[in-house]
């Protein structure tokens, strides 16, 4: 099937709207924070928690998406601006190419997720998402969303029973794929709840819904308005769509999300350069900010992905050029990298 494109117009002024572009005294902040990084990344870090886990081959990677396969520790991260697909293996300090660019017909990757079954997840912000074999690389499986409307496919989400779930930045849904449309291996993405009548107001072409992330014993989903920094919990079983009580701080500028056993829910905030980790309440209607960490040499975290004694995360650099949003004097991008933090 023929993709179907973001109009640019609209992609401009969504991908500005997320990273928090705005006036002109913002923007001068953003270069002012992207020259502290350029002057401090060849040295040592400004916080000693954070560090370089492993480098990504290519001059123009920008980096999106992340995901850990907790089984054997390696680590899958997807380009934003060509769609290749890089594989860290454990312990290794250079990733290396595990799907091309064009794979599939696949130019851009934003959510990467491992299955239970150590399936890859891979969404494609401009059609759907495929599914594939780590031992082999084989596409197992595809889902595209029909029609041609406005659509950004952004983050997913896996539930223990298999159940995959899917943000999408601009119609405000969340799709699902199933087992059984899983085994069959393609067909339509369609939406299963639907939170734009819940959503707060916001301008004309941003995001709202971005990251996603599920609940360890599958009871609820967690998905973030990024624009109005609210987080909302979805209920699998019977649909219920609420709003969750922040208490400390919000969630704006939130992308990816990580909620770990324990109710420990974990948030890359990108133009603030910034990680936050919140404490849920049992049932996942309260959360509580327990810890920020913000620091220019995060280069606006996109994602994160929580291994055993530190988080994961992807240093983007979208400000810098040929990135999703240059901006003024940020320069050409510095190598790209995964950062590795402890403390979170």
């Amino acid at each position: 099937m023929t993709k179907k494109l973001l109009p640019a117009s609209l992609l401009t002024v969504a991908i500005a709207l997320t990273l928090g572009a705005a006036p002109a005294a913002q923007a001068t902040q953003a270069t002012q924070a992207t020259q502290a990084t350029q002057a401090t990344q060849a040295t040592a870090h400004a916080d000693g928690r954070i560090s370089t886990a492993f480098t990504l081959p290519g001059a123009k990677v920008f980096p999106e998406g992340i995901a850990a396969d907790p089984r054997t520790g390696t680590v899958y991260v997807g380009s934003y601006t060509d769609g290749t697909i890089y594989r860290a293996r454990s312990g290794g300090r250079t990733a290396e190419v595990f799907l091309p660019s064009g794979t599939d017909g696949r130019h851009t990757a934003n959510g990467l997720r491992v299955d239970g079954h150590g399936r890859l997840w891979v969404t494609d912000s401009t059609s759907g998402v495929s599914v594939y074999d780590t031992r082999t690389g084989a596409r197992l499986a595809h889902f595209e969303i029909p029609g041609s409307d406005p659509r950004f496919l952004n983050d997913l989400a896996v539930t223990p029973d298999g159940t995959a779930y899917l943000t999408d930045s601009v119609r405000a849904v969340v799709y699902r794929v199933t087992p059984d449309q899983l085994a069959a291996g393609s067909g339509p993405l369609l939406p299963a709840y639907d939170l734009s009548g819940l959503l707060s107001p916001s301008p004309a072409g941003s995001f709202n819904l971005n990251g996603i992330t599920a609940d360890p014993a599958g009871r609820y989903l967690l998905t973030v308005d990024m624009t109005a920094g609210e987080l909302y919990r979805i209920d699998p079983r019977t649909g219920a769509i609420s709003r969750v009580a922040l208490t400390g701080g919000d969630l704006k500028t939130a992308d990816g999300l990580d909620l770990a056993p324990g109710g420990v829910l974990r948030a890359a905030q990108n133009m603030k350069n910034t990680l936050s980790r919140w404490q849920l309440s049992a049932d996942g209607t309260r959360a509580r900010l327990v810890r920020t960490i913000t620091d220019p040499s995060l280069q606006i975290p996109t994602t994160l992905a929580q291994l055993p004694g530190r988080t994961l995360v992807v240093r983007s650099q979208f400000d810098k050029d040929g990135g999703p949003l240059p901006a003024p004097g940020a320069g050409a991008p510095t190598t790209f990298t995964v950062a590795s933090v402890r403390g979170l």
